[in-house]
């Protein structure tokens, strides 16, 4: 009678957690090349392939399918009619969010922890899987935290689509510990921030890069031309470098470099031209 009563009050547990979509991103991949094309954000997608599109700053349009997101969302994107499926916004940093997003978006994903209490986000939109993993921030006269720490004051969100993990570093203020690098598991693509002084310094980026061994890194948040060329030269030694001269990538699981490559995209907001 005992176990009968356990297994009645462990089955709606069960049901849950088979009804969360599981994340693919702990397998290996070993494909070789990388196209990089410029496209039109409207342009339609095969099933095998993501389109990134640097837009400003942190923001990037991702597209799989027929879904699209947009990270660290502040509302401005381009004078264009287009509403993405989804926005993250990792940081309430006046850049990276905004407190009145067009209540037309159908999912708003807000990375900082409310209160005491930290965002678990895992947001299954067919094409496309979003979840989140924290990260504390400093600065206590910005975020109001206790001895200018702010706990889960940042996410990093991962886009899981095509077979492809894609990470979005945000407001990234740390190394990750091992926890948190086992929570991102794989990711193919990562966007970064490398302005070296507001987020973390780059030598720490440059560890982590080479820890996660990501085969596309995208820089972000660079605050100027010298800021991008002084990243890009303590990559050099591990990593190909490809300066497109386009915001667009187009990648696929089968497009991925054979060596791991910063590829430098030029941010432009959207536009139909």
């Amino acid at each position: 009678m005992l176990r009968l009563a356990l297994i009645l009050f462990l089955l709606p547990a069960a049901a849950a957690a088979q009804d969360r979509r599981p994340s693919h991103c702990i397998s290996l991949v070993e494909a070789p090349g990388l196209e990089v094309i410029p496209a039109s954000f409207r342009e339609p997608l095969d099933a095998e392939t993501v389109r990134i599109t640097y837009v400003d700053h942190s923001i990037f349009l991702i597209q799989a399918g027929e879904t699209s997101a947009m990270t660290d969302f502040n509302g401005w994107y381009g004078n264009v009619d287009f509403l993405p499926d989804a926005v993250t916004m990792n940081n309430a940093h006046s850049t990276h969010w905004t407190s009145a997003p067009d209540p037309a978006i159908p999912h708003v994903l807000r990375g900082w922890a409310e209160g005491e209490v930290p965002q678990d986000h895992h947001l299954d939109l067919g094409d496309m899987l979003i979840r989140n993993v924290h990260t504390d921030t400093r600065d206590g006269s910005i975020y109001g935290a206790a001895n200018g720490v702010r706990r889960n004051g940042n996410s990093i969100f991962v886009f899981e689509a095509a077979g492809l993990c894609i990470g979005h570093m945000g407001h990234l203020h740390h190394m990750p510990d091992n926890a948190q690098f086992a929570a991102l598991g794989r990711l193919d693509v990562v966007m970064v921030a490398v302005d070296g002084g507001m987020t973390v310094d780059q030598a720490t980026v440059v560890e982590m890069m080479e820890r996660l061994r990501s085969s596309v890194v995208i820089p972000m948040h660079w605050f100027g031309r010298g800021t991008l060329d002084r990243f890009v030269e303590q990559m050099e030694a591990d990593f190909a470098i490809d300066r497109t001269g386009v915001n667009v990538l187009e990648v696929s699981l089968r497009s991925l470099p054979d060596r791991p490559t910063v590829v430098v995209l030029e941010p432009r907001v959207l536009t139909d031209e």
